[in-house]
């Protein structure tokens, strides 16, 4: 059963600051080097300062980017920049955005509570991709810096009545606290509730569910880790230490604003691969069917290859391949039985999946990567905006590259249901959570209390 709790959480001061736009900042892992000195020039008080400091020359173990960013946090907290809540609190947030194709703005409802860190066999809290020990000890060591929980885990549960949610936005007759509009066009809003009955209503029907990992696999497995730590620091203590819970923001599986888009792989370059060749070599389980793709119109060619996707995956794995030495844009429609040659060490949730039909058949068998090159950042890169692929494979900058459909979200149910885990970037929940909303503390001495 999931253990959610209220929280005395930290905001930037919303009576000082409103112009939240110029304070918050996407997960720190999709923030590239020049976005990260453009959020350090924005504003000082950014949070980038916090979840990715600068690393300087001279680093050493008592100077570098995670005591630079403890001692901001610190500071800030201090200077009055941050504000505490004097009462336990769950955060409502209304994220609207752009899903294009034409299609209307979109509004996912969530809210920030605390969950209880759960052992990895306990089937209550379910991840459903791999993670990576360098990310691990990275934010491990950013969290004991500063001995706070400074992003949230995006997670799921199943709610169709949606009770949960229900229960916060009618009390929502208010104006929110935090309304802003972000440089990508999201707009957000956030209420900060204080209402006990509401939090033992949530608590009780968040009682019999799961919670599924959307987005923060690293974050959580770090959570975990420093719960450990703490736990052989501090000795036995009761199960409501501040350590034994990490920050997450819940939102419905039902919710009509949730967005799966694709994660296209993009290759730099393999010696030794024209575009005929792998298509010889992959027409062994895949039908092959082409079409032009050369116009001056990229967003009207990557529509219509949109919508051939689509349509083609409905019933069946099609994925689109597009190498820079072609004009052409070839739809891979896998054979049928086609699937069961995938391999016997495969579950058959698995084998249901997009990105293993890429994996195996076309990246390792057709092109001859390994699996450590299936990992390897300097190899394989990802997109989820078909329109750049497009564009980055017609420059050069990609020697080829293969396009999906989005993961199903019930094969997403499936393979964490099955405790299995998919291949990195198997899916994208657009949009992501945005840092800076909420920030919780992890004082070692106190208590949280579940209503």
């Amino acid at each position: 059963m999931a253990i959610i709790a209220p929280f005395k959480g930290l905001t930037y001061n919303y009576y000082v600051r409103q112009d939240f736009e110029a304070i918050v900042a996407p997960p720190y892992d999709v923030i590239s080097e020049e976005e990260q000195e453009a959020y350090y020039q924005k504003d000082p008080y950014n949070v980038i300062r916090l979840i990715l400091a600068k690393k300087k020359i001279g680093d050493s173990d008592w100077d570098n980017r995670y005591t630079r960013g403890a001692d901001c946090f610190k500071r800030w907290e201090s200077a009055g920049i941050l504000l505490h809540s004097d009462q336990p609190t769950i955060y409502l947030t209304a994220l609207e955005y752009d899903p294009g194709n034409g299609e209307p703005r979109r509004t996912r409802w969530g809210i920030i509570v605390l969950a209880r860190i759960e052992d990895e066999d306990a089937g209550v809290i379910l991840p459903h991709e791999r993670t990576f020990s360098a990310h691990k000890d990275d934010r491990l060591k950013l969290m004991s810096a500063c001995s706070a929980q400074l992003s949230q885990i995006f997670g799921l549960y199943e709610d169709p009545d949606n009770t949960i949610m229900d229960a916060a936005r009618k009390l929502v007759d208010f104006p929110p606290e935090i309304a802003f509009d972000f440089e990508d066009g999201t707009n957000h809003r956030m209420w900060i509730i204080q209402r006990p009955s509401v939090f033992k209503k949530i608590a009780d029907a968040m009682l019999n569910k799961s919670i599924f990992i959307a987005d923060g696999h690293h974050r959580y497995e770090t959570a975990r880790n420093y719960r450990n730590m703490m736990r052989a620091r501090h000795g036995h203590k009761p199960l409501d230490r501040s350590y034994e819970y990490v920050m997450m923001y819940l939102s419905n599986m039902s919710d009509e604003g949730l967005t799966i888009l694709p994660s296209h792989r993009l290759i730099k370059e393999v010696p030794d691969i024209e575009p005929e060749t792998l298509l010889e070599k992959v027409g062994l389980w895949f039908d092959i069917t082409s079409f032009p793709l050369k116009g001056s119109d990229i967003s009207k060619e990557c529509a219509d290859l949109k919508q051939k996707l689509k349509e083609a995956g409905r019933q069946n794995t099609v994925i689109g391949f597009y190498h820079t030495k072609s004009d052409q844009c070839y739809l891979l429609s896998l054979k049928p039985g086609a699937r069961d040659k995938l391999g016997d060490d495969l579950h058959v949730s698995l084998k249901k999946l997009d990105v293993l039909v890429l994996s195996r058949f076309i990246l390792q068998q057709g092109i001859g990567l390994t699996k450590q090159d299936l990992d390897n950042d300097q190899i394989i890169h990802y997109q989820s905006s078909m329109g750049a692929v497009v564009s980055q494979v017609r420059s050069g900058d990609y020697q080829m590259a293969f396009l999906l459909n989005p993961t199903r979200i019930e094969h997403v149910q499936e393979i964490a249901n099955n405790s299995l885990v998919m291949p990195r970037k198997s899916t994208y929940f657009y949009p992501k959570i945005l840092t800076g909303l909420v920030f919780n503390k992890l004082n070692p001495k106190e208590s949280v209390h579940v209503p």
